[in-house]
């Protein structure tokens, strides 16, 4: 028993690091199996950690807020550019995911080379032009093409805050602090629909890429004039081709860098598909269209327990068990909702309703349970070199979620069958992956 609880401690061992803003020194030497620690000194101008947690939350918030407000505008833009086919609509969703998941796989090494800031900035750059072409775009190709675009541009600020984090935290320590982003971040799915739904009104689905240019704008200025660069010249990468197919290389040979990063591609892969699916599902399926803002509200607020929850317990429990825990119950409870929604339909419209938004929200709190877990996880050992580590897992994870969630999301045939079953799966086979890590 004291050799299973010291090789426990030894997976999620943590070197407990300053404030915000502290960066760490060179670590040369002091990559996986050196056996050294990373030190850190405080960095001038640092942040308060409150701040600090809201600005990080902030930055990934956009990724959250591109696609969420897009969900009440997806009829009206069905119905303007393809009336024949209302599923493609879908596809705005999907294209922009499809766009992060290529912009993630560069973010990364710029990232390590030029520093956080700056490719902050040059995210948030090609973020807002593909805004203003998604505004005047006459046709859903166009649309796609630029919001394909705008998910290359939020791929920078996406990557490089978690590798801003995780350049001042790392295991257990950065799980809490992704944990309280994501606390915040949830409140984004929250209040979207119901901005997209104002936008709307304001100028109709159009005006939505108004919002997205204002948001990002807030998040530009906030972002520049208050946190510190916490990549110092002396620790960057440059970007050698050689060198950064070495470390692509270096990262996939870590085991459970490749475990970690097929999980969350699973997780990501059953959520996006629901995401894109949820409008259809609330409206046509139960017949809330009318209420769809409030009723995402509701599930965005209900399902942030989960980060709560993590962050309480992940510094006693560990991230490992927390994750695997959540996808073994995602496994029992869409298993049970597919019995549920197969079996006779005689039972109340309301009673459905109620046990799909159950269901909804669920999936969700997962979310909450195993994203920072798991993301923790991967670069846990990878602190040398945390911008490529975060863009090849973000890249291929993402990417993966997309291959998932698009044929999910055009299966829809009218009820949740289809996400239903993606999601038991994705979960089933995301609870035997991490079976095969290190405990």
């Amino acid at each position: 028993m004291e050799d299973q609880r010291r090789t426990t401690q030894m997976r999620d061992t943590t070197v407990p690091l300053p404030a915000a803003g502290a960066a760490p020194a060179d670590p040369q030497g002091a990559g996986p199996g050196s056996g050294r620690s990373v030190t850190t000194a405080p960095s001038r101008g640092a942040l308060p950690l409150p701040e600090f947690v809201a600005l990080m939350a902030f930055l990934t918030a956009t990724v959250a807020f591109s696609i969420d407000a897009m969900l009440p505008a997806l009829p009206q833009i069905a119905a303007e550019l393809v009336p024949q086919d209302v599923n493609r609509a879908q596809l705005i969703l999907i294209s922009f995911v499809a766009g992060m998941g290529v912009g993630t796989l560069f973010a990364g090494p710029l990232s390590d080379a030029i520093g956080r800031k700056w490719t902050i900035a040059a995210g948030f750059g090609i973020y807002l032009l593909a805004a203003v072409a998604a505004l005047f775009a006459g046709t859903l190709d166009a649309l796609l093409i630029a919001r394909f675009v705008q998910g290359l541009g939020a791929a920078g600020p996406r990557i490089a805050s978690m590798a801003l984090i995780r350049d001042q935290y790392e295991g257990r320590e950065m799980a809490r602090i992704t944990s309280f982003v994501m606390m915040v971040f949830m409140l984004v799915p929250a209040l979207a629909p119901s901005l997209g739904q104002g936008f709307i009104w304001l100028g109709g689905w159009r005006g939505i890429f108004g919002a997205f240019i204002g948001f990002a704008l807030i998040a530009l200025v906030w972002f520049g004039l208050r946190q510190p660069e916490t990549l110092p010249p002396s620790r960057r990468r440059p970007l050698n081709p050689g060198r950064l197919w070495a470390g692509v290389r270096e990262v996939l040979s870590n085991r459970e860098v490749v475990l970690c990063t097929i999980t969350i591609a699973l997780g990501f892969g059953q959520m996006f598909a629901l995401l894109a699916s949820s409008q259809q599902l609330f409206a046509e399926t139960f017949d809330r269209g009318a209420g769809f803002p409030l009723w995402f509200a509701a599930v965005a607020l209900l399902s942030s327990t989960g980060t709560i929850i993590n962050a309480r317990l992940v510094m006693r429990v560990g991230m490992y068990r927390i994750a695997r825990t959540a996808y073994a119950l995602q496994v029992a409870s869409s298993a049970l909702f597919l019995v549920l929604m197969t079996i006779d339909d005689g039972w109340p419209l309301t009673l459905r309703f109620a046990v799909f938004f159950m269901w909804t929200v669920g999936v969700f709190t997962m979310a909450g349970l195993t994203f920072g877990n798991l993301n923790a996880m991967a670069m846990q050992r990878m602190g040398h070199m945390a911008g490529m580590t975060a863009s090849v897992v973000s890249a291929l994870s993402t990417t993966g979620a997309v291959l998932i969630a698009a044929p999910v999301g055009l299966a829809y045939d009218g009820s949740p069958v289809p996400v239903a079953l993606a999601t038991l799966v994705c979960s089933g086979l995301g609870w035997l992956v991490m079976g095969r890590m290190r405990r």
